[in-house]
């Protein structure tokens, strides 16, 4: 794991329940979404993989569909209420969605707590990180799509798309090279180290892939290395891939409703962009 994989400005309050964040919505102009969210299909799953069984939350509209599928890879303090409401209004918007827990090899998401600000509690989180491979990152992949295209409710004949937020950037790269023949649309969100200069560098992986990219960049993240939005343009332009690069005025976890950097605009305009990015490529 690299070191700027992961920023301060991931805190969390816990306590941001499904009332408190239809609450926020509400207050953001975004009652309407968190409504249509509302009557979304909702499981826990449990999903087997190479290296044991992962617990995850599952989403879909109501109805038999199909729809395509996307895989949401959560930040440093894994799956937990905030991301629940993210799988449900992505859903709502027309898709199958699994949310699991990366850190399904260490602890349950349930059993996963702690403030990022508190020495021991970050460690415990570095530690669960530590616990995923490249190797078991890349499984871990197949098996969750696989999960997926195995749902009655999935539309097997069009690609899937995979989002990720700070390390769930790099998981985002990763699982659009594992299963290069259904991911159509990958986006990162103040995705952390991105561009590095070891061979396993997820920039690195762009040609193995066949999808379009979204990119949204922290303020913050851009200013502490701001060659990598360069290398990741260069990457883009060389494998001849689809991509928007952009920097956004938020700092890193700008787009997590909780974080202690939550932008409400601009996380609705990135939301807005993921879902043109869906929209033009799970086709």
């Amino acid at each position: 794991m690299c070191d700027n994989e992961i920023n301060q400005g991931l805190i969390e309050d816990w306590s941001l329940t499904r009332r408190n964040f239809v609450a926020l919505a509400a207050a953001a102009g975004l009652a309407s979404g968190a409504c249509a969210a509302e009557t979304v299909i909702e499981k826990d799953v449990s999903v087997k993989t190479p290296d044991g069984e992962a617990d995850a939350a599952l989403f879909h509209p109501p109805g038999k569909g199909p729809w395509p599928a996307v895989l949401i890879w959560p930040d440093i303090m894994g799956l937990r209420p905030v991301f629940r409401e993210m799988g449900r209004r992505l859903a709502a918007q027309g898709y199958v969605v699994l949310v699991p827990n990366p850190f399904y090899r260490s602890a349950r998401a349930n059993a996963i707590r702690g403030d990022f600000s508190n020495p021991d509690d970050r460690q415990k989180l570095f530690g669960y990180r530590g616990a995923m491979t490249d190797a078991g990152i890349d499984s871990d992949a197949r098996a969750y799509l696989a999960f997926l295209d195995a749902q009655g409710e999935t539309d097997r004949k069009k690609k899937a798309g995979v989002q990720g937020y700070c390390m769930g950037g790099t998981l985002s790269f990763r699982t659009a090279a594992a299963v290069p023949n259904r991911i159509g649309a990958v986006g990162s969100f103040h995705g952390g180290g991105l561009t590095t200069d070891q061979p396993s560098s997820p920039h690195l992986l762009i040609p193995k892939t066949n999808a379009a990219y979204l990119i949204a960049i922290a303020k913050n993240d851009d200013a502490r290395d701001p060659k990598s939005k360069d290398i990741l343009k260069a990457a883009f332009a060389a494998a001849k891939k689809q991509a928007i690069v952009e920097v956004y005025p938020g700092d890193h976890g700008w787009c997590v409703p909780g974080s202690q950097a939550y932008d409400q605009a601009a996380a609705e305009r990135a939301w807005a962009e993921l879902t043109r990015l869906y929209k033009a490529n799970l086709v």
